[in-house]
């Protein structure tokens, strides 16, 4: 693997006494897509949360770039080029889809930069285009999504993480949310997906990562993952 874009050495994260993850060390070269895997409460979100400053490490190293961002405030880390579509979507309901988008590019100060992050989502999503003056809380689950996810674009992030982007959505939008991923990781960006989905998400994935209470307990390319036994009974039922 070439250098890595993020790694992560023997990071631990706590809420309150409570310790979550326990020395995760994982990397991810540019241009990946990096699936984490595991079951819910495993360390996943947290472990995106931890990487995002949102959630700090109590121990352990975060680097994106070289650079240690582990004691970073959230905003910078955003600032340094990390994106992050949380669970949830979390989009601003009362504010209008072209409100929403424009508070992504908050950092951005050239007009026409702007203007041309602004036209790459609405070539990415274009039912966003068509309603761009719609209060962003009448949209439905996928269309939220699709906001969610470009909002975060037009940070112009290098690396995004995208947690449980598929979740609670209509199996034709999972698609359409899905490809949008994996057409945006064939044009460079550099992923980290978190989907409940395991069977997709190992098929996009260039490599991924399972947690088990807090620790990464197995780790491999999509494919050999797909086919290892252990994944497969506990993740695939088969």
């Amino acid at each position: 693997m070439s250098e890595p874009l993020l790694a992560l050495d023997k990071v631990e994260t706590r809420y309150g006494l409570s310790q979550v993850l326990f020395g995760i060390s994982l990397a991810i070269a540019p241009g990946e897509m990096v699936t984490l895997m595991g079951r819910n409460g495993m360390g996943k979100t947290t472990t995106v949360r931890s990487v995002m400053g949102l959630t700090p490490a109590t121990a352990g190293s975060i680097r994106f770039a070289g650079r240690e961002i582990a004691s970073l405030p959230s905003f910078r880390v955003a600032q340094l080029g990390i994106g992050l579509v949380p669970e949830g979507r979390q989009v601003f309901p009362q504010m209008t889809i072209s409100e929403n988008l424009d508070l992504g590019a908050y950092f951005c100060r050239d007009a026409r930069e702007k203007g041309r992050r602004l036209d790459r989502v609405w070539q990415l999503f274009p039912v966003l285009s068509e309603r761009r003056g719609q209060s962003a809380g009448t949209l439905s689950g996928g269309e939220q999504q699709m906001l969610a996810i470009g909002r975060c674009l037009m940070g112009s992030p290098e690396l995004v993480m995208f947690d449980e982007p598929s979740l609670g959505l209509a199996p034709t939008i999972v698609h359409d949310v899905l490809a949008a991923i994996r057409d945006l990781n064939r044009e460079g960006l550099t992923c980290v997906l978190v989907e409940q989905n395991v069977a997709v998400s190992l098929r996009l994935a260039s490599r991924a990562y399972v947690l088990e209470n807090g620790r990464i307990t197995l780790s491999g390319s999509g494919a050999e993952l797909l086919a290892d036994d252990r994944v497969r009974q506990a993740y695939l039922g088969l």
